[in-house]
This record gives C-alpha cells, structure tokens and sequence, in this order.
C-alpha cells in the first residue's frame, strides 16, 4: 500500500493489528484516527510540526524528582480535569485534579497535628469526616493532605526557605471518621511559569493563577479513593482557575472563630479559622 494522505491513517492502524491487548489495541487506533484528523484539518507546515516537537521535548526536560511539567501541561489544557470528570464516581465528593506538586510522600502525623511548620500568621482549623456514600462513617480512613503556604508557595518549591514536609500530612481517621488538622489558610498562586507551560499561557494571553485550596487523597478499605481539593471561598480566580478544577460543592467557608473553648481544644489562639466539612466515598463496584 502506497503511504499517501488517503492511506495513512489505515496504514498506521493495520501496523497495530497483532496488538495483544485488545484495550490498548483500542487505544493506539483511536489516538492514530484522531491524531492524523487534526494534522489533516490544520495542516501543519514541516516547522510548525518541528515547533511542536521542540516543544514537548522542552516540557519532558523540565520535569524533576519536584516537578511534573507533563501534568502541568495536561492540567492548563483540561486533560487532567475531563479525565477525572470521565471516571468520577457517583455519589461520593466531587474530584478534581492530582496537581503537580505531589511529588513526596506526606509526613504521617496524629489526628489534630499542625501541618504549618513555619508557624504563620493567623492559624486555622480544618475538621470533618470521611463517610461511605450512604453516611456510614469511615473509620481508620486514611487522609493525605497537601497545600501551599500563605504566600503561596509549596515545600518542594522552596527547599531551604520551607522545611520539608511543610503543609503536608498524612493522617488517619478516628472510629467515627473524623479527622482533623491545624494548618494557615492557603493562599491563591500561580502555577509555575518558569518553563515551557508557563511561555504557552503567555503565548495565549491566559493567566497562571489557582484559586486557594487544600488537596486531599482519601482512601478506605472497599471504597474507591478519592482526589479532590476544598476551595476557600471568597477568594480570587474561583471563576477562572488556570486547571478548571474548581466545582461549586468544593467551595467551603473559612469562617473566622472566636470561640475560645474550641480554639483551646484544638491547640490554636482565637481568633481563627475554621473549615468543617464531609468527605464522601462511594463504595467499589462489586
């Protein structure tokens, strides 16, 4: 078969015939299908397709142990979001985005631990529980939680400045599925633009900027886990994250308390802040 523009995407396929596994089989037929759709309809001239290459090049090189462009990149094009939307499972909380800055494992702590190591300005609690689906408490449920700090930086972007493990914590529920941790009110930023993402969005006149937040990764024993953030509400970009992560059931309230019995117990100072909400995992498919 002569390879022209009529033949070649079949040609491709057909090479994928004695694929073995027929999902991935599906997969390779599908990305060549599309694939050579879009080069037919855009028409790419031969520098444009090396600027493309050059491009993706760049955005592998500038991944590190820290730092994961090619989740950037997924994230400022609505990949990661549409496929976390595609695989969401009903009746649980809301997913979003992994992000690109859980590149370490989170320190294990105690219920009620501080996760802020620098000691910030105004401290805040954050409370709740992780239920099944039908309401059933989660007891043992484990609860990974990462966040920027108030000026809106991660640990791993400033080694040296923030100590390792700052923001971040692995926690585990009590037996009637609470959980709960001091930490600062994180604050919005801008995701890093340092790289080859952050020259795209400057290509294309959008802005780089993240509603404040704190990630989550919840998981229990025959439930499927969870990724999700909470987002502080009344902040800025809320309408217009950089990753079209946020969703109208994670916006939560970061009250200001100045209950002095609930701060003792929590180990804060009044006045502080205070976002209390449910965590919902829907059960495994049986």
């Amino acid at each position: 078969m002569d390879f022209n523009k009529d033949t070649a995407t079949r040609a491709v396929q057909d090479s994928f015939r004695e694929t073995p596994d027929p999902r991935l089989r599906e997969l390779l037929d599908a990305l060549t299908r599309h694939l050579h759709a879009f080069v037919g309809e855009v028409r790419p001239t031969i520098r444009e397709w090396e600027q493309a290459i050059e491009f993706l090049t760049a955005v592998g090189r500038a991944c590190t142990d820290t730092r994961q462009e090619f989740v950037l990149l997924s994230d400022v094009l609505g990949v990661s979001m549409l496929v976390e939307t595609l695989n969401e499972s009903e009746g649980g909380t809301e997913s979003t985005v992994l992000g690109p800055f859980h590149m370490v494992e989170s320190p294990p702590r105690a219920l009620g631990d501080s996760i802020d190591l620098v000691g910030e300005a105004q401290p805040c609690l954050v409370s709740g529980r992780v239920l099944s689906s039908d309401g059933t408490p989660l007891p043992d449920a484990e609860v990974d939680v990462w966040q920027c700090d108030e000026k809106g930086f991660y640990d791993v972007q400033q080694p040296g400045v923030q100590p390792s493990g700052n923001g971040r914590g692995l926690f585990h529920t009590d037996p009637e599925g609470r959980f709960r941790f001091r930490t600062v009110v994180p604050s919005h930023y801008p995701i890093p633009t340092d790289g080859p993402v952050g020259r795209f969005l400057g290509a294309t006149r959008r802005h780089p900027y993240r509603p404040a937040h704190i990630h989550f990764i919840v998981r229990a024993a025959g439930h499927t886990p969870l990724t999700t953030h909470v987002f502080v509400a009344g902040g800025p970009y809320l309408e217009s994250d950089a990753v079209f992560a946020v969703k109208q059931s994670l916006i939560v309230d970061f009250a200001e308390s100045g209950d002095e019995e609930e701060a003792e117990r929590n180990g804060v100072q009044a006045p502080f802040r205070h976002a209390e909400f449910d965590l919902i995992l829907s059960r495994e498919p049986t």
